[in-house]
């Protein structure tokens, strides 16, 4: 049985993500399983930290804005012409854009109606906010060739689709 994390491990993490203030931001309800060995399944930071840790091992991590989903972008803060958008645009909705240069979608949530028009931001949701997480190693288990090959985990917890 492998109980170390190294490269090409598939490691099962029982996790909690807190602001620095300990507002509860993800309670794990469900295990995150990942890929162990620079496949993005998991914010580098977190990675490298857990890299030659074992099963049970417990670790706290807080995450910098730009180590996690980074800083608050203010030029992602758009203010359009209500016309633009559906009769019924809400606060909270959200949708994709692509940028100008077509390169990449964005996804927009509308933060504010108002006058006739719609503030919209760019930014992810925890962009500009820290992040602590409490993590205790589950389970690890050396990934088959298949899971290698494709970069992420099969079965179950994993992807199953393509």
């Amino acid at each position: 049985m492998q109980t170390e994390i190294v490269k090409n491990s598939v490691v099962t993490l029982n996790y909690t993500v807190r602001d620095p203030d300990g507002n509860m931001i993800d309670d794990g309800q469900h295990p995150l399983i990942y890929l162990h060995g620079g496949y993005d399944g998991i914010f580098p930071k977190v990675e490298e930290a857990l890299h030659g840790r074992k099963t049970g091992d417990k670790l706290q991590l807080k995450l910098q804005p730009e180590d996690a989903f980074g800083d608050y972008d203010e030029e992602l803060v758009l203010v359009e012409d209500a016309k633009l958008f559906p009769e019924n645009i809400e606060v909270g909705m959200s949708f994709e854009r692509v940028t100008d240069d077509g390169e990449e979608e964005i996804l927009y949530r509308v933060t504010d109606i108002a006058e006739g028009k719609v503030v919209v931001d760019g930014n992810h949701p925890l962009a500009g906010v820290a992040l602590v997480f409490d993590i205790t190693v589950a389970e690890v288990r050396a990934a088959t060739s298949e899971e290698i090959t494709h970069g992420h985990v099969h079965g179950p917890g994993g992807h199953h689709h393509h």
